[in-house]
């Protein structure tokens, strides 16, 4: 098992640890409901130093990007970054990822910690001799400040004023001698901060944005319940080789006008539709759909959950199933077995939890 930097600080802090992707992370400090209305209402501090993070620059950099990435580089503006997929040859989602503009000519892609070694070798088979690629994942620590009083918070911790970033923008900005990038685009719902930094100084920004008394630490238990009430999909629950994006997400951050790798998968999913889509279902009462409870239909089973969980913002359950085609469209009534009785659940539209700071 792999450790973040910030291993013993959790520790420490009474953190409870679990393997995750291949590393020792924390799921909970005080809990993940607590943790949860935390980020809702204030603000809590991520570690996500697990990710990677690859660069890739020269004169033929973006073209290459253009080519393995499923979302437009050519039109991202420096400061700028943009969410999508790495397809198989057969559209098989190899990993969803963010891509940030760096420079003219210097890109960076955030890669899941799960298939980061994967996608490194993936990446460097389908570059040209003329881009230059370097994984920097044990170079650069990331830690992320989520919920709605972060961006005054992220000042008054680092004496700095905030910088006003629009959404998916990213800025560089100094602090003690200490170059970081910050960017904002978020997986909770709410408005935050993602800090790039180098790794030896992860654990001293760490501590002091937690010396304030309105931050809280929070794990992944709470991550993954706050990513799902606002619909992002997770890499190999939602996604994984096994479908195209089109039954994941019908399309979105998908360029239609360019060519990539999978493009003529796509395609076909997109004319002919796909046997199942991946759709959100609303459920009646607290109990939560567990990951591959079959759902129902007529007395007939007609999808597969992918995630569930109560929602504390919302008070009732909440899952991702893939449904048949026939039967995804909002308003539409099934049932999820719990093994125990079939929970009453209905399709609904995303997010689930509509009231989050994110955009402002």
């Amino acid at each position: 098992m792999k450790r973040t930097v910030l291993y013993e600080n959790h520790v420490q802090r009474g953190a409870r640890m679990v393997a995750f992707g291949g590393w020792e992370m924390p799921v909970q400090y005080k809990g993940i409901i607590a943790e949860h209305e935390q980020t809702r209402q204030q603000a809590s501090l991520f570690d996500i130093c697990h990710m990677g993070e690859f660069e890739l620059a020269g004169p033929t950099a973006a073209d290459d990007l253009e080519r393995i990435l499923t979302q437009n580089i050519a039109s991202l503006n420096v400061d700028q970054c943009r969410y999508g997929y790495m397809l198989r040859e057969d559209g098989g989602v190899l990993d969803d990822m963010i891509c940030y503009r760096l420079g003219e000519e210097r890109y960076m892609v955030v890669v899941n910690a799960a298939t980061a070694e994967r996608d490194r070798d993936w990446i460097v088979g389908h570059i040209s001799a003329s881009t230059r690629f370097e994984d920097r994942s044990d170079e650069i620590g990331k830690i992320d400040l989520q919920g709605p009083a972060s961006r005054e918070l992220l000042g008054r911790a680092l004496g700095i004023e905030t910088p006003e970033l629009k959404y998916f923008r990213t800025t560089w900005t100094a602090v003690d001698g200490v170059d970081i990038l910050l960017s904002r685009s978020g997986y909770t719902g709410e408005w935050g901060y993602e800090l790039y930094l180098p790794v030896e100084q992860t654990e001293r920004f760490w501590d002091r944005i937690l010396e304030l008394d309105e931050v809280e630490p929070a794990g992944l238990g709470a991550r993954d319940t706050l990513r799902l009430e606002v619909g992002m999909p997770l890499y190999g629950s939602e996604l994984s080789e096994e479908r195209t994006p089109i039954a994941a997400s019908r399309g979105m951050f998908v360029g239609k006008s360019k060519q990539f790798i999978g493009r003529a998968a796509t395609d076909r999913d997109l004319e002919q539709g796909c046997e199942r889509y991946l759709t959100p279902l609303k459920l009646e009462g607290r109990r939560a759909a567990r990951p591959h409870a079959k759902v129902v239909h007529a007395g007939k089973e007609v999808g597969e959950v992918t995630s569930g969980s109560l929602a504390p913002s919302l008070g009732y359950a909440i899952a991702f199933a893939y449904v048949d085609a026939a039967l995804s469209e909002v308003g539409t009534n099934l049932q999820v077995d719990s093994g125990r009785k079939l929970l009453d659940a209905e399709v609904v539209e995303l997010p689930f939890y509509k009231h989050g700071s994110v955009r402002g």
